[in-house]
């Protein structure tokens, strides 16, 4: 963990505008759509009120508290937290745990399409028909529209930029925002203390079967909203240490309430007025606050929405880059803005994040029409991540208690699950379409991968050691022109030196290629997010090398920085002869030229497998299409400014049938002089 781990007040501060986000700005849709589900404002009973605030209560209770602070969080891979670091320890118990792994990673990115549509609505539509002076905002959704796209476009626009400068500012933003947040609460709580009772989990429980309450159980699909950023606390761990977050969730969770606690405060005291009674949705949030202080409150809730919609976009990108790393994604092309290590920008994501949550925006146009649709891609991810808890706290526990912590959690989950998809028709069906086509991608890219690798032939592997004494013949044969120094090869080198055909094949075969070492790389994915090691094997030559390189799930793979770092190495031990170049713009410069070579594979043979299952071909096939169309080997190992030379070969080699005549009749022509 970096320097932002340690426990402090910065630390802290820190976390606050990096974690909190999400979950920050739930107070601005949640008791709003408590009172879509009544109806209209009328038809909200004081039992009901209080009723609902004590789920909040409760679901932030259970699920944030207990279940990700108190219990998920202490499933760190070496600081890192998220479900695919969860996947990362756990998935040698079980080839199935890719399952919930893929699903609940396909639907937390899903969720980071939504909450930058839904909080920065909410924010904006506080300004409908404000006064301010003698002008007054307009009450039309479509100017409100209008101001949300703009602000979500900067947003996404300034990604490429790197936003480490403006995150220092996120910290003290949000902390302003947590404190007005619970002292508007309080003020308002105090003129109806009977608030309180919301304490207790019996007003819970009654109200859900309560015939005050028209929606039942389903009213837990709105109660769900409050807890949606919980999965940033534990995705969120490695940036900011857990401690820091141990010490200021229960800050959070208290400005939250209380200001849950005022809404329905307010909300006892004037359902029943007419001016409100007979609404079909209010926003109590905006409404419990005194006309003087809206406005501030309007243009704090709307930096608190920009910084969850900066949080859930930095966090898809960490998620997309664990998910590469764990071959659950394609390679893509994964940019540093700046010198910090944490911050990374992918340029496809981020124009597929900005596309859909634009077309959220113009699709469902007012937040209460999104909140159908928000909430039901997290309880999936939540649920999933249960699944996998259940296997880290059986490495540690019996299984029966293992089975009682994960039953208990994964029980509450499921009923919110059915009470989301109660919305399916409303609006939930759009984050389905969203949630299976980012899981279409994965499955691809993951199966696909799998089937590749069984069904490759043995055949098509030869052994490197039976090809030393030709390599270091052809490396010292002058009469071939010189290559390279380095020759080096991005290979997977097996057990027993057993490596692809097509690397000696382009070696020896195609016009030899002679350079002075030769390089054959292993790069290997670790379950340790920042691990960064190597062996070099000489093989008893002194120019040709196999190397295994050991990356984390959250390293970037610039190679040739890394090879030039083992060259230097080599020479310091004098394993590696003399490569100093005659001429040089670097003073001291040790270390000679290089050749990348990179072979990629087509699909060519693919349809005449007869041994392979037509749908795992779709996949196989699918797998390398997605290779082809998104970043390039070269991209992806940071090649793009090294000499790469790039080859193709057919996915399935075959040994060239020689061909059958059924005559071979050989004419006897004979000479015949012409005559003038």
């Amino acid at each position: 963990m970096g320097k932002k781990s340690k426990i402090s007040l910065a630390g802290m501060l820190i976390t606050l505008g990096i974690v909190y986000g999400d979950i920050g700005t739930s107070p601005l849709y949640v008791m709003n759509a408590v009172i879509g589900d009544a109806g209209k404002v009328g038809a909200l009973r004081p039992d009901y009120i209080i009723g609902s605030v004590s789920l909040i209560f409760w679901t932030l209770m259970l699920l944030t508290t207990i279940k990700y602070v108190g219990i998920a969080m202490r499933a760190d891979n070496k600081g890192e937290g998220g479900i695919f670091a969860l996947f990362a320890l756990v998935r040698h118990r079980g080839k199935w745990l890719a399952v919930p792994a893929l699903l609940g990673g396909a639907a937390l990115l899903a969720d980071g399409t939504l909450t930058p549509a839904v909080t920065v609505t909410s924010a904006i539509e506080g300004l409908k028909g404000q006064h301010f002076g003698s002008f007054v905002f307009s009450n039309s959704q479509n100017v409100v529209m209008a101001i949300v796209i703009v602000i979500i476009l900067v947003v996404f626009m300034i990604q490429k930029f790197g936003t480490a400068s403006i995150g220092r500012l996120f910290g003290p933003v949000m902390l302003i925002w947590f404190s007005f947040l619970g002292i508007a609460g309080l003020l308002h709580m105090t003129s109806h203390l009977e608030i309180l009772k919301a304490l207790s989990p019996v007003y819970a429980i009654r109200t859900l079967f309560s015939p005050d309450n028209k929606v039942g159980i389903f009213l837990l699909g709105s109660i769900f909203l409050a807890t949606t950023g919980a999965e940033a606390l534990y995705s969120d761990m490695g940036h900011v240490g857990k401690g820091n977050i141990y010490r200021t969730w229960p800050f959070v969770y208290a400005m939250l309430m209380l200001n849950y606690f005022g809404q329905g405060a307010w909300l006892l005291n004037h359902a029943q007025d007419a001016a409100y009674r007979n609404l079909a949705t209010i926003n109590p949030f905006y409404s419990m606050l005194p006309g003087g202080v809206r406005m501030f409150a309007i243009v704090l809730a709307t930096f608190a929405a920009v910084i969850a919609s900066q949080a859930l976009i930095t966090g898809s990108f960490t998620l997309v880059n664990e998910a590469v790393g764990l071959k659950f994604l394609p390679k893509m092309s994964i940019k540093h803005p700046n010198d910090t290590r944490s911050q990374i920008y992918i340029g496809l994501v981020n124009w597929f994040l900005c596309a859909v949550t634009l077309g959220v925006v113009f699709y469902f146009k007012t937040s209460e029409h999104m909140e159908a649709a928000y909430g039901l891609a997290i309880t999936v991810t939540m649920l999933m991540t249960t699944l996998l808890l259940y296997e880290f706290l059986a490495m540690h526990h019996s299984r029966w208690q293992a089975a009682l912590i994960a039953g208990f959690f994964g029980v509450i989950e499921a009923i919110f699950l059915l009470a989301s998809l109660t919305k399916f028709l409303k609006g939930g069906y759009i984050t389905l379409i969203i949630m299976l086509l980012i899981l279409g991608i994965m499955v691809v890219w993951y199966f696909g991968n799998k089937f590749r690798e069984h069904y490759q032939d043995e055949s098509e592997y030869v052994t490197l050691t039976d090809y030393l004494s030709q390599l270091q013949a052809l490396s010292a044969d002058e009469s071939v022109p010189l290559l390279t120094t380095n020759l080096v090869f991005m290979t997977k080198v097996k057990a027993g030196y057993r490596l692809k055909r097509t690397a000696m094949y382009s070696i020896l075969d195609k016009q030899p290629k002679r350079a002075k070492v030769y390089w054959f790389v292993t790069v290997n994915e670790t379950d340790t997010p920042w691990d960064k090691r190597y062996t070099v094997d000489m093989m008893g030559t002194n120019n040709v090398v196999s190397v295994q390189l050991y990356l984390g799930f959250r390293c970037s793979q610039h190679v040739n920085v890394y090879i030039r770092k083992i060259i230097n190495d080599l020479l310091d031990q004098k394993i590696l002869g003399d490569q100093t170049p005659t001429y040089s713009t670097m003073r001291n410069r040790r270390v000679g030229d290089f050749r990348f070579v990179i072979i990629g594979e087509k699909p060519a043979g693919l349809l005449a497998a007869d041994n392979i299952p037509s749908w795992q071909k779709r996949l196989i096939g699918g797998r390398l299409w997605m290779q082809n169309v998104t970043t390039t080997p070269a991209q992806w190992y940071g090649l793009e400014f090294s000499e790469v030379i790039e080859e193709t070969v057919p996915l399935f080699i075959e040994s060239p049938k020689q061909p059958h005549f059924d005559h071979g009749d050989v004419l006897n022509r004979k000479k015949v002089k012409l005559h003038e």
